[in-house]
């Protein structure tokens, strides 16, 4: 067996990202999922982190179990102390490798996955792991952005360079922030012939973009962005000072709206 990509995951687990991620919920970033959903699926949320997300979709496939993989054990606990606070019975969470799952074939009758495919080193490999737990017929629902496309209003000077610093990064972790438009062939490369497209346009204004922007100041501080941006010598900590300066004055400007692109999958087995 090869052994599996050793993945350098770019925006890590500062409290800053965590808490960013935490904002979502199912009815936002699974909408093209959730009308599929029947109460008895069995679903794996691949990349769960801190299980806002799982646990919407626990609530929809209830009583059926759910489970929420990541590899960062530390996340997981916030995904479990999110559960049992808004009383999820129904989804259970484990550490894992999305390239070795310790799941046996056939499994999961649906398999989940928002924003991971964008941070692996080899997403067509991972996605042939999804395929192997899903049952015959089972479904699969992938959704990435894609960075090219954000665009902040107003417009500040420091944001080209922050997209072209995310982009290098990224690549550096021979990883794709432009994966929304990469997915339907690393969907296809892995076995699922037939597939349905699901774009939308994320659009945030007033304090939603205020949230964004503030999140973003931090993260381009104190983010495995950061650290990784500083390690690989693609900025210095001046730069990164700047950096967080425009997005944190932009986060308070009359009326910051911001938007991209985002591109889900839907495929089945």
């Amino acid at each position: 067996m090869r052994e599996p990509p050793q993945d350098r995951y770019t925006h890590g687990h500062h409290e800053s990202v965590v808490q960013s991620h935490a904002r979502r919920r199912a009815e936002v970033e699974a909408w093209f999922l959730l009308p599929r959903l029947k109460p008895g699926m069995r679903l794996l949320d691949a990349g769960c982190g801190p299980g806002t997300i799982t646990a919407g979709l626990a609530k929809a496939v209830s009583p059926a179990p759910v489970v929420g993989l990541d590899a960062a054990p530390a996340v997981l606990e916030h995904a479990r102390a999110h559960v049992s606070a808004v009383d999820v019975g129904n989804a259970t969470f484990i550490a894992g490798d999305i390239y070795t799952l310790d799941v046996p074939d056939a499994e999961f009758d649906v398999v989940y996955a928002n924003q991971l495919l964008q941070h692996l080193t080899d997403p067509a490999r991972a996605l042939g792991e999804m395929r192997r737990v899903l049952k015959p017929g089972g479904l699969l629902a992938v959704r990435d952005a894609d960075y090219a496309t954000m665009s902040p209003h107003p417009k500040f000077p420091e944001f080209p360079e922050w997209n072209r610093l995310y982009h290098e990064v990224a690549y550096r972790n021979q990883a794709e922030p432009d994966a929304g438009r990469v997915l339907p062939t690393w969907v296809r490369a892995a076995g699922f012939a037939e597939i349905e497209l699901h774009p939308n346009v994320v659009a945030m204004d007033g304090e939603e973009a205020r949230i964004w922007g503030r999140t973003w100041a931090q993260r381009i501080l104190y983010s495995s962005v950061a650290d990784q941006a500083l390690e690989y010598g693609l900025a210095d900590q001046d730069e990164l000072q700047r950096l967080s300066k425009g997005w944190a004055t932009w986060a308070e400007s009359a009326s910051p709206f911001f938007m991209f692109t985002q591109m889900a999958v839907l495929a089945a087995r």
